[in-house]
């Protein structure tokens, strides 16, 4: 009887399975602990082509001695795919894609999109993916629910060798129109080879399951503060041939295999010199289930191991167009990280919203904070609306001051009014990344603004009362 050995790391997540986008369980040799045994023979029919006698029923099968995995028959294409893994999900396609000036950041415009199930083929894709676009240096954004793990570590590998600069992001093609991004028709557009045109975005994207020991071979690694980063134990398939295997024989098969696995990642991760705990923490959870890494796991497994963290401005045009951005930082000496959220809406044209929503202990005091960024300085409406933990305050801008704020490379956020004494206050920076762009599309989606004449003695709604905090402040 001879194992064939199929290891897979795929995205499953317990209980809700038919809504998660499986993974596809491409083969991967492996040693077994079972015995080799010799295949069965049928008996000849009468004079056909000349075969081995079969042996008698009554006869016991003889144990060889184990073979080597090299020498194990490879489950391939043949093998049989477990049901719910590696369906709807295409293969990882790789694409080039040109956005617009600032897409993926400060000076870059361009961009490799990676997107799709780790399969059977993807490191042979890969590098002739590479080979094609030559010494274009550009940043690759993944965003797989995971796959086969020998593939993902081949293409670490791959990302080491090429100095590569990799990130978590999902592109959305304009070649696709209106055909969702994960159809057949928009597949074939990014398995096409041509130059594509689109947007890169973080909220939402993921990396899970073989995807993260993938992005650990590349030396620069950005992980955005709102993408999903997943592990789980890996899913090990076992076919056999020349009979039905004991419950002791597949025991004892799957403990080699997952040893085997174990032996691969440890040693990719020892070549590459970062922390083993990555694969203690995947190890923690059944496949079926799945662990996502908190930042703090994250910075302590050296995916990302920046103590400040800050996404661009990103715009969602959802029931109302709003804007946003996330910032992560962590001081000398802390163990947690404090998230600090930005969100910008308008209600027309000449009108709109700021909000900084952070932990409740930064908002020291009665939660005053303001805003100095280029010509624009304003306080934010005090005290603080507080939820839990959380503390949002919120300021309210004219058109010019937001034109004004996105023009300027960035702003600083701090603990003390503006026309008070501020000894020693700190001050908070935000990058002003993106914010022209999103600006612009914000404004677009917003309705014109008017002026309305109200009748003598009409109360005035609230709305469109001056707002005494939009206007400019002198600095004290």
């Amino acid at each position: 009887m001879i194992a064939t050995v199929m290891l897979a790391i795929a995205l499953t997540i317990a209980p809700t399975r038919a809504a998660v986008p499986p993974t596809g369980k491409p083969a991967v040799p492996a040693r077994s602990v079972l015995q080799a045994k010799p295949v069965l023979q049928a008996k000849p029919a009468q004079q056909a082509r000349p075969a081995q006698q079969a042996k008698p029923a009554t006869a016991a099968r003889p144990t060889p001695p184990a073979q080597p995995a090299t020498d194990l028959k490879p489950a391939g294409r043949s093998a049989r795919r477990s049901p719910g893994i590696g369906d709807g999900i295409a293969p990882i396609a790789f694409a080039l894609v040109k956005g617009a000036p600032g897409a993926c950041g400060p000076g870059c415009d361009g961009w490799i999109a990676a997107e799709g199930k780790i399969d059977n083929s993807a490191a042979a894709r890969f590098r002739k993916f590479m080979k094609q676009i030559g010494d274009r240096k550009l940043p690759i954004y993944f965003n797989s629910p995971g796959g086969n793990l020998e593939q993902a570590l081949a293409i670490g590998n791959m990302l080491r060798e090429k100095k590569a600069a990799v990130r978590v992001g999902r592109t959305t093609l304009r070649e696709c129109g209106f055909e969702p991004q994960e159809g057949e028709a928009c597949t074939k557009l990014k398995q096409s080879g041509r130059e594509l045109h689109g947007e890169v975005w973080t909220r939402g994207a993921m990396c899970n399951s073989a995807c993260p020991y993938l992005i650990l071979g590349a030396p620069s690694r950005d992980i955005a503060p709102d993408v999903t980063l997943a592990v789980h134990s890996p899913r090990v398939i076992l076919n056999f041939t020349g009979g039905v295997p004991t419950r002791e024989m597949r025991a004892q098969a799957l403990q080699r295999a997952m040893e085997r696995s174990d032996k691969m990642v440890l040693d990719y991760m020892a070549k590459l010199g970062v922390d083993p705990g990555l694969l203690t923490a995947a190890r923690s959870v059944p496949f079926e289930s799945m662990r996502v890494l908190t930042r703090e796991e994250i910075a302590r497994f050296a995916l990302d191991r920046r103590e400040r963290v800050e996404s661009q401005w990103m715009f969602e045009a959802a029931a109302r167009g709003i804007a946003y951005k996330t910032i992560l930082t962590r001081k000398d000496g802390e163990a947690a990280f404090r998230t600090t959220r930005l969100q910008l809406v308008c209600f027309d044209q000449d009108r709109f919203e700021l909000d900084v929503e952070r932990n409740a202990a930064a908002a020291v005091g009665a939660g005053a904070l303001s805003l100095v960024g280029g010509d624009v300085r304003v306080n934010f409406l005090s005290p603080p609306r507080r939820s839990g933990d959380r503390a949002t305050s919120g300021v309210f801008l004219n058109a010019s001051q937001m034109r004004a704020l996105a023009s300027a490379p960035g702003a600083e956020l701090s603990d003390a009014l503006l026309n008070v004494a501020r000894p020693n206050v700190p001050t908070f920076p935000v990058a002003s990344d993106g914010l022209q762009n999103v600006l612009k599309k914000l404004t677009d989606t917003c309705p014109p603004s008017k002026a309305v004449v109200h009748p003598s003695g009409a109360p005035v709604p609230w709305t469109e009362v001056p707002w005494p905090q939009a206007s400019a402040q002198p600095a004290p």
